[in-house]
């Protein structure tokens, strides 16, 4: 395919995510599906331009004086991509399958875009208007500065599985694929974002991959399983499971000591952890499906430790997956609320007298974190806060209640809340 057709094809992806309000992963293989005619690099650009659009849909469109999704297109070119005037010019006059010729306006601002600096703080942050006041709320005068680090592309970050490696072989594995240490993570690798319309790397291909040596997971992801602190010989119950990114890095962490149950109301999102927990030789795992009655009754109230990575908005992760971010609307957001509400009293049944119950989520919004901390200890005040870490290489990321907060611009991580939840011993004190 020729730019313009590139281009084009981008459009109008970018037009079925707005209009039909479709992930923009669906959108992108419906479109690939009837592309018959498009190469590896040809999908790897259209999935690029269309990602990095959504990433930047208000800028972009706003800098260019035209809110569409052909203004974000001419924005991303322009400004993230670098493509010269005469490049855009000519891709977009391409017949028959470009998007048609650029306007006088057009031209003039791609030469002469709108300085963002008159732009207001939802505009210039890519932010849902009615999402500006919780930004606010959280990050203050940095709001702009969080929210165009949630904008970048995001690296791959990789955690090596010292039940099968170490990070010095690791590392000579995954340096064909760019991969380099992650400062204050030991067991981090990191592959750095693409240039702009190309593909990331394949870690799947790795023969060391396939036999288990390491995990795709974000160095967010990674921190905040750590908090859970030293837990080798204990009883661990990971509550919301899914796809068992972090059920794997307790297991690591564990050390094939004590018992680990990874249990998900979702059966079917199970199945990764069972296929991933047996490539990661992971011993001590128990996964209790729901298909069965009352499958954690033997559980209650005997575990050391009660993981809980609560459904969230993902609005931490926003880098990864842009087009979320204009999906949530504040219904949603509500309903999320009730569910990490829910999901709280459901898990504090497992957890021992003197135990701990950590709660984290991948966003940055203070409604779906301290919030919903607050509201708990007010309906359960045997619990209290502890400091969810004590690493020294974490302590700046610590708020003053003792929450751990990341955020792309601040930490290089995906966004996440980890809260430490310490449960009394029910001893009366002497």
């Amino acid at each position: 395919m020729r730019d313009g057709g590139r281009i084009e094809a981008a459009i109008g992806v970018l037009e079925q995510v707005e209009t039909a309000r479709r992930p923009a992963r669906l959108a992108l293989k419906a479109w690939s599906d009837t592309a018959r005619y498009a190469g590896s690099g040809d999908r790897a650009f259209v999935a690029g331009l269309v990602l990095d659009a959504l990433r930047r849909r208000r800028s972009a469109a706003w800098r260019m004086e035209q809110d569409s999704p052909r203004g974000a297109v001419l924005g991303v070119l322009a400004l993230h991509w670098n493509w010269p005037t005469d490049r855009i010019a000519a891709a977009f006059a391409e017949a028959p399958h470009g998007p048609g010729a650029l306007s006088a306006a057009e031209a003039t601002r791609i030469t002469e875009p709108r300085d963002l600096a008159g732009a207001p703080d939802a505009v210039a942050a890519d932010l849902p208007d009615w999402l500006a006041p919780s930004f606010a709320r959280v990050f203050g005068d940095r709001v702009r500065t969080e929210a165009e680090a949630l904008a970048r592309r995001a690296p791959v970050d990789l955690r090596v599985n010292t039940l099968k490696s170490d990070p010095a072989r690791a590392l000579r594995a995954a340096e064909a694929l760019g991969a380099h240490p992650v400062p204050g993570l030991p067991l981090a690798l990191r592959i750095d974002p693409p240039a702009a319309a190309e593909r990331t790397p394949s870690v799947e291909s790795l023969p060391e991959f396939v036999k288990g040596w390491m995990e795709v997971q974000d160095a967010g992801s990674q921190v905040a399983a750590a908090c859970a602190g030293d837990i080798a010989g204990a009883q661990v119950l990971d509550f919301c499971a899914g796809g068992g990114g972090k059920t794997l890095a307790l297991a690591a962490a564990m050390g094939s000591t004590g018992q680990i149950y990874a249990y998900d109301s979702d059966a079917r999102r199970l199945a990764d952890t069972v296929r991933r927990g047996e490539r990661a030789g992971i011993r001590n795992l128990q996964v209790r499906t729901p298909l069965r009655p009352d499958p954690l009754k033997d559980l209650v109230g005997r575990m050391d430790f009660v993981f809980i990575d609560a459904p969230c908005s993902g609005s931490g992760a926003w880098r990864r997956h842009p087009d979320t971010k204009w999906r949530l609307t504040p219904e949603a957001l509500a309903r999320r609320q009730a569910d990490q509400d829910a999901v709280l009293d459901a898990g504090l049944l497992y957890v021992r007298p003197g135990g701990r119950l950590i709660y984290v989520t991948c966003s940055v919004l203070a409604e779906e974190n301290e919030d919903r901390v607050s509201a708990f200890l007010e309906r359960h005040p045997e619990f209290s806060v502890q400091p969810a870490t004590d690493d020294p290489e974490r302590l700046p990321h610590l708020t003053a209640e003792g929450y751990l907060r990341l955020a792309p611009a601040t930490s290089d991580t995906d966004g996440f809340f980890v809260a430490v939840l310490a449960r009394a011993d029910g001893r009366t004190p002497a």
